[in-house]
């Protein structure tokens, strides 16, 4: 009678990466952080959250995203300006869009309890998603 038997230790035929919580080679004496837990097995995750802290996250992505989009209309409604073509009525109106939207934006940073840098993610190396003015 044979018995398929699985090794006690790491299986030397997987990859590094592919390594499972307790696996050690020979010669580790450091724990391997990537996996440690302190949770017992059976206990669930828990994050801890307010619905004040959640309204302003929620709010915050929403309105970096309206910046953007408000500030990427400007530059296009500027580059049609310098590049003429558009009427000085049609650059009136557009400007005046463009100030309303701003106060818009203002109200509503000032609502949810945020700043201009508050919007301003930052993309580590690729640096601030908003310019700075």
């Amino acid at each position: 009678m044979t018995t398929n038997r699985v090794p006690d230790g790491p299986d030397p035929d997987r990859h590094p990466e592919d390594r499972r919580p307790g696996d050690r080679r020979p010669g580790d004496r450091r724990p391997d952080h990537r996996f440690h837990d302190d949770r017992r097995p059976g206990d669930p995750r828990r994050i801890a959250v307010d619905p004040e802290s959640v309204r302003r996250s929620l709010a915050g992505l929403v309105l970096t995203i309206v910046e953007l989009l408000r500030q990427l209309m400007e530059r296009q409604a500027l580059r049609r300006v310098d590049q003429g073509g558009i009427t000085d009525e049609q650059i009136e109106e557009l400007g005046l869009t463009l100030m309303a939207l701003e106060e818009q934006m203002t109200e509503l940073r000032e609502h949810f309890g945020l700043t201009q840098e508050d919007l301003n993610l930052d993309l580590g190396p690729l640096g601030p998603l908003l310019p700075r003015d």
